[in-house]
């Protein structure tokens, strides 16, 4: 094991996305530094829009965008990364475990986290990071997983998975995930405890399992991060109640060999959409944390109205004092979920999903708007991303592995997250 500089720590993302993971572990400035210790060496993204998306804010610190691969990771030469890579971290594609879908076992998406295995035994990164939805958990491949950890091809590594809830770090979403942590063995002989690396202890917790049930602090715990912490409350709007476009702005971009709408920055994506008629009326029908069932008889479906049971979030609106739903791909659709603005009469924009999922204001986005909503969906909430790098750097900080620390470690603590187990 090869110690660092404390401010040069090395990361690739794989299945890398428009780079919610890499914006997070970005975002992580340890107390006394002025700077993230991560730095982007390489990443790979095989859709072109998102691609273009990571290397338009990557790139540049990655040497050039050359070391953003937008291809299948099954084509990727992970020798192209230059330098020794310290920290992997991935979502490999979750639509065959999503409960949204078929959960078909034979998805040959589910076997893309073998690809990603098969470059972490070529760069032998000192820890690596899956993230995928959370019946991962529970699903055949993650079973696989575990038994190359326990004397299979990944025997170097000792895992640790735990579902972690996004709001529970202050993301105002309530996202849960399956995070698997992987800490190299002789990375652990190095630790005072001789311990892999936790998941990141929580900062937040839910207002509602306190005994008064109101909205107040819990314990050492603060509350959840509600909505209007994004949208502001009626009356005292922080958005733009109703956006005066529907499209993005001009531009094309060619970063990656296909030229992509773009660069627009995160605030160029508070763009509306041309609702019918009839969806005007459904709006107006829902109240303040209303759903489908408060539509009038003549604006509803003949479904909706047979089924009073199920989800209670179609044609939701967002709770004002709660965190959102968690955003996917199709936000922008109401009748997908409880997405319909706090108060307006119309669906959350792209601008306000991009905010709820944690990016910054001035993060640069490419491709149209159906792919730009692909990407927000499938990011990591950028703030869950952080709390885990802020675990990664105080565990390689506690085994010696960054030389000029001026941070003590932090305090290795158990989790609250639930379904933890660990080999």
């Amino acid at each position: 094991m090869t110690a660092r500089p404390a401010d040069h720590i090395n990361i690739v993302d794989l299945f890398a996305g428009c780079g919610g993971f890499t914006q997070g572990f970005h975002e992580l400035v340890p107390k006394g530094n002025d700077s993230s210790p991560f730095r982007t060496v390489g990443a790979v993204e095989l859709d072109p829009a998102a691609a273009t998306t990571y290397a338009a804010n990557f790139a540049t610190e990655a040497g050039g965008s050359r070391h953003i691969f937008a291809g299948d990771i099954k084509d990727w030469d992970p020798s192209d990364v230059d330098g020794d890579v310290d920290v992997i971290l991935g979502g490999p594609p979750c639509q065959g475990f999503s409960g949204l879908g078929k959960e078909d076992p034979d998805d040959p998406r589910n076997q893309l986290w073998r690809e990603y295995i098969k470059v972490v035994k070529k760069l032998e990164p000192k820890i690596f990071v899956i993230e995928n939805v959370d019946r991962f958990f529970i699903s055949s491949e993650y079973r696989a997983l575990r038994a190359a950890a326990d004397g299979g091809e990944l025997k170097d590594y000792a895992i640790e998975s735990r579902h972690l809830v996004a709001a529970d770090y202050g993301v105002p979403q309530v996202r849960k995930r399956t995070i698997v942590l992987a800490t190299h063995r002789d990375l652990i002989k190095l630790h005072p405890q001789s311990a892999p690396m936790r998941h990141p202890t929580p900062t937040h917790s839910d207002p509602r399992k306190s005994t008064t049930g109101i909205f107040e602090e819990t314990g050492d715990l603060r509350s959840w991060v509600p909505v209007s912490s994004i949208f502001g409350v009626k009356g005292r709007p922080q958005t733009l109640e109703y956006p005066v476009t529907t499209e993005l702005p001009h531009g094309r971009y060619d970063l990656l060999g296909k030229e992509v709408p773009g660069p627009f920055k995160t605030t160029d994506l508070h763009i509306g959409r041309s609702p019918t008629p009839l969806s005007l009326r459904r709006y107006k029908d829902i109240p303040e944390g209303g759903n489908r069932h408060d539509l009038k008889p003549e604006h509803s479906t003949e479904s909706w109205m047979n089924h009073r049971t199920g989800s209670h979030d179609v044609m939701g609106r967002m709770y004002i004092d709660r965190p959102s739903v968690t955003i996917r791909t199709e936000f922008y659709k109401p009748e997908k979920g409880r997405y319909l603005h706090p108060w307006a009469n119309r669906p959350i924009t792209h601008y306000e999903a991009a905010l709820l999922q944690g990016f910054p204001e001035d993060f640069l986005w490419c491709g149209s708007k159906i792919e730009i909503a692909r990407q927000i969906g499938n990011a990591v909430p950028v703030g869950l991303a952080r709390a885990i790098a802020g675990q990664v750097y105080s565990y390689l900080s506690a085994t010696g592995q960054l030389t000029g620390t001026i941070q003590e470690p932090a305090r290795e603590v158990q989790t609250r997250a639930t379904d933890g187990v660990s080999s």
